[in-house]
């Protein structure tokens, strides 16, 4: 049995990416601009995205000339990114697998991205291992900042029965929390906190 069979929610709950809300949009920038900064501070050129959903962060660093593969556990998402990479004049360059069942022949690369993945997964130290095995050597991660996270799906009346946790975390970190479970498998290069994440870039060699 897989270590991703689980009752969980795939995917993006809320589609921040294509929000016409100004505030979410600001903060999705903020997330995207320290995002590409640390892509560009690894200067890595080949780049596999394990939880890839839609494909908007793999379609940003395609934009930017990076050669990119991706995959995610959900056949559906894997579609809407392959239709969205093909849009762009791009190949079709993700998969569907699960975290736990990918090689390294099929899945290392310079950079391996993981953004908004780890919070639905139910042993999360054990998936950083496997990220880390694939990383050569870079490895950016990212997930929610409790919190702040539930504060702010409260303030816009959002899952208020479940204090504003959104449906699918069952992990939560604040940025101590985080960053102490990431350096287990990984040397730190540096820490960006874009409200409302705490997002990391670390060497794996």
């Amino acid at each position: 049995m897989s270590k991703f069979d689980y009752d969980n929610v795939a995917g993006n709950h809320y589609d921040k990416y294509n929000s016409k809300n100004p505030i979410a949009a600001y903060l999705v920038g903020g997330f995207l601009r320290n995002f590409l900064d640390l892509v560009d501070h690894s200067k890595a050129r080949d780049v596999f995205e394990v939880g890839c959903g839609e494909g908007h962060l793999s379609l940003a660093m395609l934009r930017k000339g990076l050669t990119v593969r991706g995959a995610d556990l959900e056949d559906s998402v894997v579609r809407q990114a392959n239709e969205a990479a093909q849009s762009e004049g791009f190949s079709e360059p993700f998969v569907v697998r699960d975290l736990y069942e990918l090689s390294k022949d099929e899945a290392s690369a310079e950079l391996v991205v993981c953004c908004e993945v780890l919070e639905h997964v139910p042993d999360p130290a054990a998936a950083l291992q496997v990220l880390a095995g694939l990383a050569r050597p870079w490895l950016l991660v990212s997930v929610p900042r409790e919190p702040i996270w539930r504060g702010l799906n409260m303030v816009r009346g959002k899952y208020l029965p479940d204090l504003g946790n959104t449906p699918g975390h069952i992990q939560h970190w604040n940025r101590k929390a985080f960053v102490d479970l990431v350096s287990r498998n990984a040397r730190i290069e540096e820490i960006r906190t874009p409200l409302p994440w705490t997002m990391v870039l670390c060497r794996c060699d």
